[in-house]
């Protein structure tokens, strides 16, 4: 249905006469890498396009004269001039700017492209400098915590990395590495994230007005980029810090036909903290992210590239006793992602673009423990090991058309081949010769996803602009199948050259859950598949927003507000998790429906020696489960009414700039017992037993502390005669604010001894150094 009506809408464009079209690639003059998002336009006409995710733009046009400008942020302009009278191929290459201001501008947005132009609503684009300047946890490079600083996204809590976008949770944000979905972006907890800045090109943020290519998630999509390599010398980056070292390199197989980059990350805490620990006893954690990438220009049309990441987080624990007793013991907890993607680009024609993508990803956890002993002469061991994942296999065709400057249409299918196992326990033991061994829930479950998508971005005239999209989808896992029909529209109307306004909807649907027992985004959260008695995830979400620009274009405004409706939600019941093995996981899981709605405002400035951004969100976002809360309605954990984000960064002199951030958040909502009752027994003669029962108030019935916070960092940068250095400093919590992280009920367990609540806090304020480092 999808391809029929794609035939009639190319028919109108069959027929052009008398214009031809200029394509080809746009790339960065120094590393030969492609530029994704440039803005291009003829200064001639006035009409204009920009490179797709692979660098790629069209532009038919009138015979005539043409003189075609291409901006970029960080770039000089590119400038081609000629007399366009047949069918022309012309690659631009754009010069890194001179000026180290133009490197930290804050909103990645074109001067020719900027938000009032493009259809698209609530969707941002960052550079990775400008994610470099922001202060950063023990000067670790974040990219998810910048994207907490935007509004409409918040944290979790204290440190963590997780995404929480207009009222969703972590799960409903479909997260991609080069096209690959990751299903766990976090490291220790949520306190880091996977992505190691130093290997990234491009990072875009959709929070609402979801373009039909994207499917499968209901809250968001974070597509990021992988750098390509460089086509024309070796270069390369890398850092030391604290906690962790970074180092990434860059090089041509084939000077302008192959190249390779090359980057590795690990913590080492547990290397500094080994000596100070009994030798007979060790405890550890470390995590480390290993990216790779080649890419292959196999002729002017046709583009090969192989990527692939891998990382892993290890808690580990040992301990050894003496010579008499013999025990040994061993305990660890494991979790991490592995993604690989190939892809084959190629021009079909100067119109026409195909991206042929297969993919391969797989995020497992695992909890172990061993024991080990010999006592009078007979050996006892056990073993258990509990773990969960998942996997997927993907193939894609992506085309994207380009008949003219009023149409940009795209359309492709994808097919997921999904399996999963959400928990499998293994045991085995020896008790002194008598072998015990247990197997619970190794059932893989497979499953099948399939998605058509077609969208077309339409200028009806000079003042209007669409989005019009149909995304198809299907769920097949065991002998159910499910479906739907998405329509996706958005809308850009210029009131005049300072204003524009947009709207949007999206219809979103999810075939898959995350079954979790708290908010950190802990490794033993669950990854399972929609089945014959937990439903896919719905949404349906409309925004409408307006955008001016302020003091000569240098302050731009934008005001946005949305409501979302969410179907099928599902949480654990009251008192069940994943450690039961009893019974199978959609047996402890309850269904339910949630509302989200809220203003953003967002103004940035994004020239000077003075950039940066104001946040604020204003939200509500509850959910209704009939298993919970006695069937009433009550606020999501991560409900918060006020949401601000402060960030500036100012270059002090060419080679010194400060950098700072506040933020301030609502306190989450929070679970509290409002009794607690202490049940003892008598025995003859004395006083026996106790048991603790604390009565739980309504869900979420309660608010920790505001958030707020303020991070500082100062960097200086040293030219060397093979690079750069740059020092920085930075302070993380500032003002030590004590900030809560959770909250528990002590005492109450004896005559006279009130319960109190407790407040635990996490971070005081921490100062870092860190060297970086590029050649």
């Amino acid at each position: 249905m999808l391809f029929t009506a794609l035939a009639f809408l190319l028919l109108p464009f069959t027929g052009l006469a008398q214009k031809f079209t200029i394509s080809g690639y746009v790339r960065d003059a120094k590393s030969g890498e492609n530029l994704i998002g440039v803005a291009i336009f003829n200064s001639v006409t006035g009409q204009g396009t920009a490179t797709n995710a692979y660098g790629f733009y069209s532009l038919t046009l009138p015979k005539d004269s043409v003189k075609l400008v291409a901006s970029y942020v960080g770039y000089e302009r590119g400038l081609f001039t000629t007399y366009l009278d047949k069918d022309l191929q012309h690659n631009l290459l754009l010069a890194p700017a001179v000026t180290t201001l133009q490197e930290v501008e804050i909103v990645n947005t074109q001067v020719e492209e900027d938000i009032r132009e493009t259809t698209r609503m609530s969707t941002i684009n960052m550079s990775v400098a400008q994610i470099k300047a922001v202060p950063a946890l023990f000067g670790e490079v974040d990219v998810l915590k910048v994207l907490q600083l935007l509004p409409g996204v918040q944290s979790g809590g204290e440190g963590t990395s997780g995404l929480y976008v207009r009222g969703g949770g972590p799960d409903q944000n479909l997260i991609l590495l080069d096209g690959v979905p990751v299903y766990n972006a976090s490291h220790l907890f949520g306190f880091f994230s996977v992505f190691n800045a130093d290997a990234l090109n491009n990072v875009e943020l959709v929070k609402g007005g979801f373009p039909a290519r994207y499917g499968g998630r209901l809250s968001s999509v974070l597509d990021i980029s992988m750098k390509e390599g460089n086509m024309n010398e070796v270069d390369g980056e890398g850092s030391i810090g604290l906690i962790a070292s970074r180092l990434t390199v860059s090089a041509p197989i084939k000077k302008d036909e192959a190249s390779f980059i090359v980057s590795g990350r690990r913590t080492y805490i547990d290397v500094l903290a080994r000596p100070f620990m009994p030798k007979d006893e060790v405890a550890g954690y470390y995590f480390y992210d290993l990216n790779g990438k080649l890419n292959w220009k196999v002729s002017e049309k046709d583009r090969l590239y192989l990527s692939a990441y891998t990382g892993y987080d290890e808690f580990y624990a040992t301990s050894e006793g003496s010579r008499t007793d013999n025990q040994k013991s061993r305990a660890g907890l494991g979790w991490g992602n592995l993604t690989s993607a190939f892809r084959w680009n190629r021009v079909l024609n100067q119109r026409l673009f195909l991206n042929t993508h297969l993919t391969y990803t797989k995020y497992q956890f695992d909890i172990s423990n061993e024991e080990e002993a010999t006592y009078q002469g007979k050996d006892y061991n056990y073993k258990l090991k509990y773990l969960s994942n998942i996997r997927d296999l993907s193939a894609k065709l992506d085309f994207d058309f380009i008949p003219n400057p009023s149409h940009y249409i795209r359309f492709g299918t994808q097919f997921v081949d999904h399996q999963f196992q959400p928990g499998a326990l293994q045991v085995r033991g020896n008790n002194g010769g008598t072998a015990e061994d247990l197997d619970v829930n190794t059932v893989k479950t497979n499953a099948q996803e399939m998605g058509l998508y077609l969208e077309d971005d339409v200028r009806l005239s000079e003042r209007v602009k669409l989005n019009v999209g149909l995304r198809a989808n299907g769920f097949a896992v065991n002998k159910e199948f499910y479906s739907s029909l998405e329509p996706r529209a958005s809308v850009r109307f210029i009131a005049n050259e300072k204003l524009s306004l947009k709207a949007s909807y999206a219809n979103m649907t999810q075939f898959i859950h995350l079954l979790t027992n708290s908010g950190i985004g802990l490794p033993t959260d669950l990854w399972v598949p929609s089945t014959d008695k937990v439903k896919p995830q719905r949404s349906h979400q409309v925004a409408m927003g307006a955008t001016r620009t302020l003091a000569q274009d240098k302050l731009e405004v934008s005001l946005e507000g949305y409501y979302k409706t969410m179907h099928n939600l599902i949480e654990y019941k009251e008192g069940a998790s994943f450690i039961g093995i009893s019974n199978s996981w959609d047996t402890k899981v309850t269904t339910g429906k949630g509302w989200a709605y809220g203003l953003e405002l967002f103004l940035h400035k994004k020239t000077g020696r003075t950039n940066g951004w104001i946040g604020y969100t204003l939200a509500w976002s509850n959910r209704q489960f009939p298993d919970l809360n006695r069937g009433e309605k009550y606020p999501y954990r991560y409900d918060r009414r006020h949401d601000i984000e402060l960030v500036v960064i100012h270059q002090l002199k060419p080679n010194l700039s400060l950098s700072g951030t506040w933020v301030y958040g609502t306190g989450n909502s929070i679970t509290l017992p409002e009794a607690r009752y202490v049940v003892g027994e008598a025995w003859e003669g004395g006083y026996g037993g106790t048991q603790t029962y604390n009565d739980y108030g309504s869900r979420n019935g309660y608010r920790m502390a505001a958030y707020h916070r303020a991070d500082i960092s100062l960097s200086h940068t040293k030219k060397k005669s093979w690079g750069e250095v740059v020092n920085n400093i930075s302070f993380y919590n500032a003002y030590n604010r004590k900030n809560p992280y959770y909250i528990y009920i002590a005492g109450g367990e004896n005559e006279g001894d009130a319960p109190r609540f407790k407040q635990v806090s996490l971070f005081p304020v921490l100062p870092s150094v860190s060297k970086t480092f590029k050649f």
